[in-house]
């Protein structure tokens, strides 16, 4: 199974109030258009998605809506085709990295870019799933089944789906067949109704405040530019860890706040109707971005990373790692992929730095979660298990904040003052575990004995 990996550049905190302006265009849709022929509604989502669009980047929409019309033309011009998928995957890619390049600073920009990048990869994604709906079923797995389009969208559909108001600034990402349910009125508990989501979405809602308020009150106290003063250089080792650590704990909060106010958008307009459990519970999460509560108790790096920025993750795994399969190596998919990432989020330097540190960070836990030896099976039980989960999840928030550090600082010059005062701790420790542990698992789990003829 595929790493989900969990960074993903999404705006400031003033961003995450500004995804509850989308809020009232969901009561629209609900209270007026619920019923309205889906012309209408394709019209609502892009001219409301539009006026968004224009309303935080002025004139700079026409970026956005030189991809969308592209991409169409080539879904109706090439066909279901390999040079089709290829085009559509180099065109936008290199259409996001131009707008980094002519746009981008030192600094962390709020610019067209912003929700362009989540843009392109619903229309990459648009383009793979058209080409798969020219396969025959027992071709693709599941994942692709539910997604794969029989006929071509129109361009009014495209426009919709490009534009709906609860994706387009941060995401989620979804599927043009999600949008369609949508849109046929078939995402709801209540068929022939308007879903009964409205005590869900302000629950999500409440909580996105709450992870905003948490943002808001200490980061100030816990800001980027600290890194790069001489008071800080100036603090003692154990001090410049902890200030680490407690920077990453609520830095994340400005993501969390984001996916989890924009999540309780699409709760609200149906979008994120996931069925029934298997105790015959309504479902409202095909549209989580984060497990909050798994985010907050894993002492794991692999537990955070799976309870964050789930439907980017999901859209990795099915168009770039799983395609991959074709390399016949899985790292050397994980790599491609995590190249991806790193591309994808910007031309700076410190992408390829925290990418590359989360795959030696996620290969070492890997290896250090040894199930099978009594020893270690032993102290889990134990009575000191409350102990060893306190200095786990210290442990885990430093070092999930090491690689956090170039991520946000973006410039060499400028993570690398960072790494150095911290003697490069976060390198050495986990390129002396991937040595070490192979080793040490040999001597802590016990060798099965050969059964005997």
């Amino acid at each position: 199974k595929m790493y989900s990996y969990m960074i993903m550049d999404i705006g400031t905190a003033s961003k995450s109030a500004a995804k509850a302006d989308r809020y009232p265009c969901a009561l629209v849709y609900r209270r007026f258009l619920f019923h309205q022929p889906v012309t209408v509604l394709h019209l609502f989502h892009t001219l409301s998605g539009l006026a968004l669009a224009a309303f935080n980047f002025g004139s700079q929409i026409y970026h956005s809506a030189v991809c969308v019309l592209v991409q169409f033309l080539m879904l109706r011009l090439m066909g279901r085709t390999v040079t089709a998928v290829l085009s559509s995957f180099i065109f936008q890619m290199v259409y996001l990295l131009a707008g980094y390049y002519f746009t981008a600073t030192e600094e962390y920009d709020i610019k067209w870019t912003m929700p362009h990048c989540v843009l392109t990869l619903k229309l990459i994604g648009l383009s793979f799933d058209y080409y798969d709906g020219g396969k025959e079923p027992s071709q693709l797995n599941a994942e692709q089944q539910r997604a794969a389009l029989p006929t071509v969208p129109s361009l009014l559909e495209v426009c919709g789906f490009s534009y709906f108001y609860g994706g387009f600034l941060v995401g989620p990402q979804f599927t043009l067949r999600s949008y369609q349910s949508l849109v046929a009125g078939q995402l709801t508990d209540s068929p022939g109704k308007p879903p009964n989501s409205v005590m869900p979405a302000m629950q999500r809602f409440g909580l996105g405040l709450l992870c905003l308020t948490i943002y808001a009150i200490f980061s100030p106290h816990l800001s980027d530019s600290y890194f790069l003063t001489d008071e800080y250089g100036a603090q003692p080792f154990w001090y410049r860890c902890v200030f680490i650590m407690l920077w990453a704990k609520v830095i994340l909060y400005k993501y969390v706040s984001c996916w989890v106010i924009a999540e309780g958008v699409c709760i609200l307009s149906g979008l994120g109707y996931n069925g029934v459990d298997e105790n015959g519970n309504h479902r409202w999460d095909a549209c989580a971005n984060m497990k909050v509560w798994l985010f907050e108790t894993t002492p794991l790096f692999t537990g955070t990373i799976s309870s964050f920025n789930i439907n980017t993750n999901a859209w990795v795994a099915r168009h770039v790692f799983k395609r991959l399969k074709f390399l016949g190596n899985k790292i050397l998919s994980q790599v491609a992929t995590l190249l991806f990432l790193a591309i994808w989020h910007g031309l700076h330097s410190g992408y390829i730095i925290c990418f590359s540190m989360e795959f030696i960070i996620v290969n070492v836990e890997k290896q250090a979660l040894v199930k099978d030896s009594p020893v270690l099976t032993k102290l889990a039980n134990s009575p000191f298990y409350p102990l060893i989960y306190v200095v786990q999840q210290l442990f885990h928030w430093l070092f999930m904040g090491y690689p956090l550090v170039p991520f946000c600082l973006f410039t060499y010059d400028k993570w690398l003052k960072v790494y150095s005062s911290i003697y490069f701790c976060g390198h050495l420790f986990f390129f002396t575990a991937f040595m070490v542990l192979p080793y040490l698992r040999k001597a802590l789990v016990p060798k099965r004995e050969k059964k005997q003829d």
